[in-house]
């Protein structure tokens, strides 16, 4: 449950005010990334170590939630990408 704990940390290390410009957006975008890979993790492990023992629709459930959060890190990789190749929001 250690990596529960790393998720946590980066969360509550977010910042609570909005960015000031493109590079501190482009900072949180990582940081959001970042902190969507681990939770996707999570959901990974505890699918594996429990699927066996959920009744089939709540497997069923537990998959999509590792599936909706797989795709947040990848829109968040998009996004982030997005920031590096424009880092002029103007354009």
């Amino acid at each position: 449950m250690s990596e529960i704990q790393a998720l946590l940390d980066a969360l509550t290390a977010l910042p609570r005010t909005r960015p000031a410009g493109p590079e501190e957006a482009e900072e949180l975008l990582a940081r959001l990334r970042s902190a969507a890979a681990r939770w996707a993790d999570v959901l990974y492990e505890a699918h594996e170590g429990v699927r066996q023992q959920l009744p089939p629709r709540a497997e069923a459930s537990l998959t999509l939630a590792f599936r909706r959060a797989e795709e947040s890190y990848v829109e968040l990789e998009i996004a982030l990408k997005d920031c590096t190749e424009h880092p002029d929001p103007a354009i």
